[in-house]
């Protein structure tokens, strides 16, 4: 039994290129990595190789870390989580000083759990129509937040859906990047390319951080972009 929970905590969630759960494996070296709420360091797969990308810069004998858990969460879910599964509470600054958690709807329970799972929609999703319902959501979170961004065009539901991204995934993570991405998909095959090549060139940002510039993922990014420039030369 204890092997099997030393196993449990040690485990890696393998991922495919588009952040969707695909199974778990064992990497012992990255196994040594420590946790950090806010991590400077994130992993992403290629397959099943496991990639460790830096995104800040690192000062010699700074500790690399990662986050073990989802970064949606206010601080006392994270600890609860960290205790629960990892055994140790989180000391990190952004736990010390919680100041992000006015960020996460006031860190009211019902509200961060609502938007984990209007991601999780976007992340695992049955249908681009199941995406859009995502967008209308994250519409009326926003109309909440800022009257002035209201709108029923879908111009701006992908638009409030990219600020919505924004304030939930700040910074450099790889799910940032990869939802980015499939929102400039869409907004591509609706035929909005001058808001599509925006949108692909913020992935691009991300992802060139997170994924590295060989990644499979982006060089998909790469074609779509290129693509939609192509369309924008000709118009």
């Amino acid at each position: 039994f204890p092997l099997f929970l030393q196993v449990t905590c040690n485990c890696f969630t393998i991922s495919n290129g588009e952040m969707q759960d695909v199974g778990v494996g064992l990497y012992p070296s990255m196994s040594l990595l420590n946790h950090s709420c806010d991590p400077n360091c994130v992993i992403v797969f290629e397959g099943y190789q496991l990639l460790l990308h830096s995104v800040r810069e690192i000062q010699i004998g700074e500790e690399l870390t990662i986050s073990y858990v989802e970064s949606l969460m206010p601080t006392r879910e994270r600890q609860k989580q960290l205790v629960r599964q990892y055994c140790f509470e989180c000391d990190c600054l952004l736990c010390q000083n919680q100041e992000k958690d006015a960020e996460k709807l006031a860190g009211e329970d019902h509200a961060w759990k609502e938007v984990k799972d209007a991601v999780n929609e976007v992340r695992y999703p049955k249908s681009k129509e199941g995406i859009l319902s995502v967008t209308g959501y994250s519409l009326s979170f926003s109309c909440e937040k800022s009257p002035l961004v209201c709108s029923s065009s879908l111009e701006i539901n992908f638009l409030t859906f990219t600020f919505f991204l924004l304030l939930y995934y700040p910074g450099f993570h790889p799910l940032r990047a990869v939802q980015l991405m499939r929102v400039g998909k869409l907004q591509y095959s609706q035929g909005m390319f001058p808001q599509a090549l925006e949108t692909l060139k913020q992935a691009y940002h991300i992802m060139k951080v997170t994924h590295g510039t060989d990644h499979s993922l982006m060089k998909v990014l790469m074609e779509i972009k290129e693509e939609c420039e192509a369309v924008m030369r000709i118009q």
